[in-house]
């Protein structure tokens, strides 16, 4: 009979912060968004909206983080 393998566990801190789209995209939301936004302005609020991807090294470590890689 073959061992078999502990399941790595999905880290939760990560699966709150990041998406992983069906293409395997990473998508994370902007800093700089939640509160005090009064004084900021309507461009500035705008830009903020919305998810951004993550590129490069680090979105194959977010991958590894939630078990997809």
């Amino acid at each position: 009979m073959k061992k078999q393998n502990k399941k790595l566990k999905v880290r939760k801190s990560v699966r709150n912060r990041f998406e992983v789209t069906k293409n395997g995209k990473v998508l994370r939301q902007s800093s700089f968004n939640r509160h005090l936004r009064r004084k900021k302005s309507k461009k500035q609020l705008r830009r903020l909206k919305g998810k951004k991807p993550v590129l490069g090294r680090f979105a194959i470590k977010v991958k590894k983080l939630l078990g997809r890689a």
